[in-house]
């Protein structure tokens, strides 16, 4: 375990005097208020590491506790992975997480998945020893359903603490943690799936780079930066050239397998993070060059062009050549006042019908 920070004994005492200063019922009324507490933190808390930190800190400031740990076991549940703690004693314990279960009495709670009651830490022998003031420890399962998930440990300055209303208590608590710990694991699985959505909802099914609407929202954003920063932007689109005639020679597996291969090398040219490869729609791909000027984005065309045409894929039906070829159109402005983003598509498409005239011709 981590080394604690802390030493202030006398808060430590005072907690003590108030719990001794109560009575059964007294005792019993501030036990419900803790749980209460903690039942509000579990399900109101802002992340879990935050949730488990509120726990732990409200037991060691409400009870004589010296220390109280939240020790989470990673997913195959041989190591201990991750301690949330408070306390005001020092305790230095020799293994910083990662640690293996057969240590410790917690690691005996973990590998039995049973309560452990310590009232008498000196007489235990698998108790790691911390703090001379430490008499007792009480530790609880962490447990969703049938699934493993930590330990819940609580170690107090008195050996009379952990009576059964107190430990009640602390198994309530437990199942709290548990709870939390669920519902902050299903957000996360909700976050990681809706990010898979919306990488999906951004990408093209069959080339797998950017469609459409990716490309759509990344321009507007890249225009109204770029139309600050006074920068041009630049703009590259490619089209197949007879692709519906290799489509019927071929078929389209085959027209599609090629169309990965040119959405494949396209990416290549997307060198910058904040270059965007897209499909434009159907055969069209698009290169979108953020401060890049109209010649050296003439110069990433050609170049695209030319590693296509170096590739030699057969084309049976191309009225250009034997092998498939593609037509680069290239447009670049500085975006600003008397300039749109749709000029700026407009300007590389017409580039493209004249490149495509100019290979049909010759």
């Amino acid at each position: 375990m981590n080394s604690r920070v802390a030493i202030n004994q006398v808060t430590v005492a005072d907690q003590g005097a108030a719990w001794v200063d109560r009575d059964a019922p007294g005792r019993r009324a501030m036990l419900t208020e803790i749980l209460a507490q903690v039942s509000r933190e579990a399900l109101q808390g802002d992340g879990l590491e935050a949730v488990l930190q509120c726990i732990v800190d409200c037991l060691v400031r409400r009870l004589p506790i010296a220390i109280a740990s939240i020790i989470l076991l990673e997913d195959a549940g041989a190591y201990f992975a991750q301690e949330v703690c408070a306390g005001e004693l020092y305790l230095m314990q020799p293994t910083s997480a990662p640690w293996p279960i057969t240590m410790g009495a917690a690691g005996r709670c973990a590998r039995t998945g049973e309560t452990q009651l310590i009232a008498d830490v000196g007489s235990d022998p698998d108790y790691v020893p911390g703090n001379i003031a430490v008499r007792s420890e009480y530790l609880v399962p962490i447990r969703h359903r049938k699934r493993l998930l930590g330990v819940l440990n609580i170690e107090s300055t008195r050996a009379d603490f952990f009576a059964p209303d107190t430990c009640a208590v602390f198994d309530a608590v437990a199942d709290q943690i548990a709870g939390a710990i669920h519902l902050a694991r299903l957000a996360g699985e909700l976050e990681v799936a809706n990010r898979k959505l919306r990488q999906l909802s951004m990408s093209d099914g069959l080339t797998g780079i950017a469609n459409r609407r990716c490309f759509d929202q990344r321009l507007a954003s890249e225009w109204a930066l770029l139309a600050r920063e006074g920068r041009p932007l630049a703009l590259i689109i490619a089209d197949a050239d007879c692709f519906k005639a290799l489509n019927d020679a071929r078929g389209h597996l085959y027209g599609d397998e090629c169309l990965r291969e040119l959405a494949r090398i396209c990416a290549g040219f997307a060198e910058r993070d904040c270059d965007l490869a897209a499909r434009y729609g159907g055969e069209e791909l698009i290169l979108l060059l953020p401060g890049c000027d109209v010649r050296d984005a003439q110069q990433i065309g050609e170049r695209f062009r030319s590693r296509v045409q170096s590739l030699a894929i057969a084309h049976p039906a191309s009225s250009v050549g034997p092998h498939v070829t593609i037509s680069v159109g290239v447009s670049a402005v500085e975006p600003g006042p008397g300039h749109s983003a749709e000029q700026l598509i407009a300007a590389a498409d017409r580039a493209l019908y004249a490149a495509k005239a100019g290979a049909a011709t010759g």
